[in-house]
């Protein structure tokens, strides 16, 4: 009811509000969902190693002093094809392009640590950028920390961004200089190719200027015409199939966003971004999905966890209590709604552990996420 009360009044505005709305696009499992719940700074992203664990355009808000941040959270990009075989609804496939409608700026977010994937944005992602080439775009490299060759991240830069970010030419210094010069601290003092000088002065990234830069071994020299601006080289979509990069990058970042790497770093920077406008939040609200939502998106978590394969995806949820105790903590019982008896016997486990470990692990979560105590109770039944 407090979560309804607040998404329903007019958010509290303040003298000179300002808003950024952030739209966070990539290839399913990304990590998009964890780096929305990094800069949120509590979980209400459900998470998990399976790809399209996110179904909907869920929004994630963070309010600090006069300045409100609008993370859309969307669904991976996807073709027709892959969202049959995962049997995802239609709105899998037209919700992260809803997003990008709506965005003032997109974090292009993709995983380092997967070889086969990462020196090319995917063919779904740089038709998006194409299509809205008016919205400033950042690079987010996710996952550094799973790389033990820092050098590579030098290639990947380059490769995702043609070699051009915010219209300069990317140069990569020798890998020996950023090796040495990262290693001072740890590796991942790398954060991005350094913004340019007219950002707001007295900015964070001041000081960290050189830093990054060497550390990355990202040197900006030589202007490239218009790029960045959207008025550079024309990429239409006929040009697609030739690019692996975009070339109008406007920063990169570089983070392990599991264990908040740089995480900070990334959210001042989007903070100065913001421009004047009202609010669309109440500054309590965090996210405006219902608790409901919530629930059903963290318990979903876990199924796609500890299911195997295609599995967890015919699951069907069904909350039948949801009601507060005498002391404020939460009775929540669902069931877990299964198309076959074989996927009964495998949700609930031999001698029940998996669908323990499931409620366990859930509870525990829905706990730090509603800030009361939670208690859990799953029954599975084989649909009728």
């Amino acid at each position: 009811e407090e979560q309804k009360r607040l998404l329903e009044n007019r958010p509290d505005q303040p003298q000179k509000p300002k808003v950024l709305r952030i739209a966070i696009i990539g290839a399913p499992n990304a990590g998009k969902s964890t780096l929305s719940n990094q800069l949120l700074g509590r979980k209400v992203f459900p998470v998990s190693k399976k790809v399209h664990t996110t179904r909907c355009k869920a929004r994630g808000v963070i309010t600090h002093q006069d300045t409100q941040l609008i993370i859309l959270d969307t669904p991976g990009l996807t073709n027709p094809l892959k969202a049959k075989r995962h049997n995802l609804d239609e709105a899998m496939l037209t919700d992260p392009w809803d997003s990008m409608k709506h965005a003032d700026l997109v974090l292009v977010l993709v995983d380092v640590s997967d070889h086969w994937t990462r020196n090319s944005l995917s063919k779904e992602v740089l038709k998006c950028l194409s299509q809205f080439p008016h919205i400033p775009s950042v690079l987010v490299l996710n996952k550094v920390d799973v790389l033990k060759k820092k050098f590579l991240l030098l290639e990947i830069a380059t490769d995702l961004t043609e070699g051009v970010v915010n219209g300069k030419k990317l140069e990569v210094k020798s890998a020996l200089k950023q090796e040495s010069s990262s290693s001072a601290k740890s590796p991942l003092h790398i954060t991005q190719a350094s913004p340019p000088e007219s950002k707001v002065p007295g900015s964070p990234f001041g000081q960290e200027k050189n830093q990054a830069q060497e550390g990355s071994g990202l040197d900006r020299s030589s202007d490239v015409g218009g790029a960045g601006t959207g008025e550079g080289p024309n990429h239409g979509p006929k040009d697609l199939k030739d690019m692996k990069g975009w070339p109008h990058f406007q920063e990169i970042f570089m983070l392990a966003a599991l264990r908040g790497e740089e995480v900070d770093t990334l959210k001042r920077y989007l903070l100065m971004q913001a421009k004047p406008g009202p609010w669309e939040f109440h500054s309590d609200v965090l996210t405006n999905q219902s608790p409901q939502e919530i629930c059903d998106n963290i318990i979903r978590e876990k199924v796609l966890e500890y299911l195997p394969l295609e599995v967890p995806y015919g699951v069907t949820q069904v909350t039948d209590i949801w009601e507060e105790g005498e002391c404020g903590e939460l009775l929540i019982v669902q069931s877990l709604l299964v198309p076959r008896e074989s996927h009964k016997r495998m949700l609930i486990g031999r001698g029940g552990k998996v669908i323990s470990r499931i409620a366990r692990e859930a509870g525990q979560d829905l706990m730090n996420a509603f800030l009361c105590d939670v208690r859990l109770k799953l029954k599975v039944e084989v649909k009728g």
